[in-house]
């Protein structure tokens, strides 16, 4: 068979519908709902339920999940026309086909590297299967929870593949608003940023409750329910995440419909996202 016709063991186990055994299927997790709201197919029935659920409080949610994948791409491509070389992209979610960080960093710079983090097997084994690197670049895949900085920095997938010395990405996009205060997500934002050397970037998407907070705050009700942290935040706070002496870029905090590094036409209605994003730099 052609080589390029092959599959490996993992991708033929994703398509035959394998799924991991450490995975737990009878709980919801925000990686698959928002995989559902993608339109992917990488979720399971209380994942569905719990989505629908959600958009009956909050109709927009897909739009949101859009916008907010349509967001990160448009910041990848910037921050490699910038000369960013190095990504390391925190709660990163099931793949999308061609539209993942790798895939917009190396459409730039195909020497990119990516390191990929998330806390859910199944996350992992798509990511380890189907993301795969231009051969100038590189990815690698750890399994990490944002909460734990130290073990996502010292992880020896990433230290093979990042060069902390040198100016990198560090994206969170829709990851903190699963992190509470009382789990001081300032403080994690500081441990993962404060042995980034100057040049480096955040990236950082949040869900709000600033246009629409009924329907938001019921969409968020439903996550917590499930068992799930959930944390609406206003712009000032989402901008009080970012950390001491960093500088926040132009736009600053906006929507992420409206983000845009040049004067860009918004695609939607502010109450269609209540998804703020930004991008700030370590002088």
């Amino acid at each position: 068979m052609d080589s390029a016709f092959e599959r490996s063991p993992e991708q033929e186990a994703l398509i035959t519908g394998w799924t991991p055994p450490e995975i737990d299927t009878t709980r919801p997790h925000s990686a698959r709902i928002y995989d559902y709201f993608l339109g992917g197919k990488t979720n399971f029935a209380p994942d569905r339920e719990a989505a629908e659920q959600t958009l009956a409080a909050v109709p927009y949610a897909r739009t949101a999940a859009r916008a907010n994948r349509a967001f990160l791409l448009r910041a990848v491509e910037h921050l490699a026309r910038l000369g960013i070389r190095q990504f390391l992209d925190l709660g990163t979610g099931i793949p999308v086909e061609g539209r993942n960080t790798h895939d917009a960093a190396q459409r730039i710079a195909p020497e990119s590297r990516v390191v990929y983090v998330d806390n859910d097997p199944i996350v992992l084994a798509h990511a380890r299967a189907l993301l795969s690197s231009h051969p100038d670049g590189e990815t690698a895949y750890i399994d990490a929870d944002v909460r734990n900085p130290d073990a996502i920095l010292d992880h020896p997938a990433l230290t093979r593949t990042l060069d902390l010395d040198q100016p990198l990405a560090l994206m969170l996009l829709a990851i903190l608003h699963f992190v509470p205060d009382d789990e001081k997500p300032t403080d994690v934002l500081r441990r993962l940023t404060h042995r980034l050397p100057s040049g480096s970037h955040l990236l950082l998407s949040h869900l709000t409750g600033d246009f629409d907070p009924v329907g938001t705050g019921g969409g968020a009700n439903v996550y917590r329910k499930s068992g799930i942290s959930m944390q609406l935040r206003s712009r000032a706070e989402v901008e009080a995440l970012v950390p001491e002496g960093w500088e926040l870029l132009e736009p600053g905090v906006e929507l992420v419909s409206r983000w845009h590094p040049e004067p860009d036409t918004e695609f939607a209605d502010p109450t269609d996202i209540g998804c703020y994003g930004l991008l700030a730099r370590k002088p």
